[in-house]
């Protein structure tokens, strides 16, 4: 990263950050979709196995990568102060914390998910491909954690193309192994639905070796000496990872239960109702990782210029992350509902379920632009490392009136289903609002620019 001074400049480093993550995302994305797809093509009951392995471990993580995503903004931060060897502390101390995270969530597993799936009632083979699927998820946890820790470090140092890299020569591993695990090609034991969350825990340790070879043999990653000195541990550095990444780490799974509530909610709904809302909730999702991906590099660029004390910089940047998610939410909600029937149509062939569909991505426009000024609004803040009053502010936002909002319409008014999105955009914008005035606050009152001060 380097310093800007223009508006053009800042433009052009934020999407030069933003493209690989973007892909990045995407690519995370297609692991899933490949799980997906080929147990689908497998057997029907293998398809719902890992759907519902899949919705019970995706919460966990991206909560608990909130927390290991907090290395980010604390190492741009010290980065920015060019203190080196406090930048190689930060993230040997997040790979301390991946580890024991990772025993936690194999350990609690153990114990509770044989009575969780028990709950759900699920037919036994159902029952015994999700248990299998997780089971075979979990040997890849501690890679994933450690990958998301360097993957921290790296775009802390703003080299976001690495990782793009990385994921990118993983997924044709992750196509390969899905193919022969699942269906049981080339030798390899056919494992069904199961043989995914192998397949995905393989491509982890994959993605994770190739991490650590170039954070050790690659400049500037090898300058910081991150795997040396692994004998020194301090409480306090874990103790500072875990003040700013368990709000952030709460405030995502917080988030992301809410949407697996409002599914659990719509069960009481017809299957075209429910289809219908799968269908647009993931269309809305898919697009959601442009102003997620807005969103990390700009936590970053934040983090950089407040450490490097150019808070003038930094407050541009906030600013110039939330447009520009706005523009882009705009963009591509017009697009959705001017071809909501077509789009709705990739997703099934059955005319009342496009139709629902369609009607429920009418309200993708303000769910999109709501969602992308809370989204970048908070990644502002991390860049400030002022996460614990916006934990507070999105968890009332998302439960408190998200929810209740959403269920007294779908309940009590002829809105039925739709009820939820009024809800959920509702809910979002409350968020936007408020993580934006905190927003304001915190650079009018706690980062002054000195510059402007001295001149006054």
């Amino acid at each position: 990263m380097n310093q800007t001074f223009t508006l053009k400049e800042k433009t052009k480093q934020i999407f030069v950050m933003l493209i690989p993550i973007l892909i990045t995302q995407l690519g995370m994305f297609s692991m899933v979709f490949f799980n997906t797809i080929m147990s689908g093509k497998y057997s029907s009951s293998d398809l719902a196995a890992v759907a519902i392995g899949s919705s019970i471990w995706s919460p966990i993580f991206t909560g608990i990568s909130g927390i290991l995503l907090a290395v980010s903004p604390i190492a741009a931060q010290r980065f920015g102060e060019k203190r080196g060897r406090e930048v190689a502390s930060v993230v040997r101390h997040g790979l301390y914390l991946s580890l024991m995270i990772a025993l936690v969530v194999i350990v609690l597993g153990v114990f509770f998910l044989d009575p969780i799936l028990d709950k759900m009632n699920l037919p036994s083979a159902v029952h015994e491909t999700a248990f299998d699927y997780l089971a075979g998820l979990s040997y890849g946890i501690l890679p994933l954690f450690i990958f998301n820790v360097l993957r921290s470090f790296i775009y802390a140092l703003g080299k976001t193309r690495v990782v793009m890299y990385i994921l990118l020569l993983s997924l044709p591993i992750n196509f390969f192994l899905n193919y022969v695990l699942i269906f049981g090609y080339w030798g390899f034991p056919e494992l069904g639905g199961a043989g995914a969350g192998y397949a995905t825990s393989i491509t982890y340790w994959v993605i994770t070796a190739m991490t650590v070879f170039i954070v050790k043999t690659q400049d500037p990653f090898s300058s910081f000496s991150v795997f040396e000195n692994l004998r020194h541990f301090s409480f306090e550095e874990c103790k500072e990872i875990l003040k700013i990444g368990v709000p952030m780490g709460l405030s995502t799974f917080f988030e992301t239960s809410m949407f697996a509530v409002v599914t659990i909610l719509l069960s009481k709904f017809n299957v075209t109702t429910i289809a219908a809302y799968q269908s647009a909730l993931n269309i809305v999702s898919f697009l959601y990782m442009i102003p997620i991906s807005i969103s990390m590099a700009q936590t970053v660029l934040v983090g950089y210029e407040v450490g490097s004390g150019r808070y003038k910089d930094a407050k541009s940047y906030s600013w110039l992350g939330i447009y520009l998610a706005i523009l882009i939410a705009i963009i591509t909600g017009v697009f959705v509902v001017l071809f909501r029937y077509q789009v709705a149509g990739f997703y099934s062939n059955e005319t009342e379920v496009i139709n629902l569909t369609a009607h429920f991505l009418i309200f993708a426009l303000f769910f999109q632009i709501c969602d992308a000024i809370q989204a970048t609004a908070q990644a502002a803040l991390r860049g400030y490392k002022d996460v614990n009053l916006a934990f507070i502010m999105t968890l009332i936002a998302y439960w408190l009136i998200c929810l209740p909002v959403g269920y007294g319409l779908a309940n009590f008014t002829d809105l039925g289903a739709t009820g939820y999105w009024l809800g959920l955009t509702v809910g979002l914008l409350a968020a936007g609002i408020a993580l934006s005035w905190r927003l304001l606050y915190i650079q009018k009152y706690k980062f002054i620019d000195t510059q402007k001060l001295n001149a006054l």
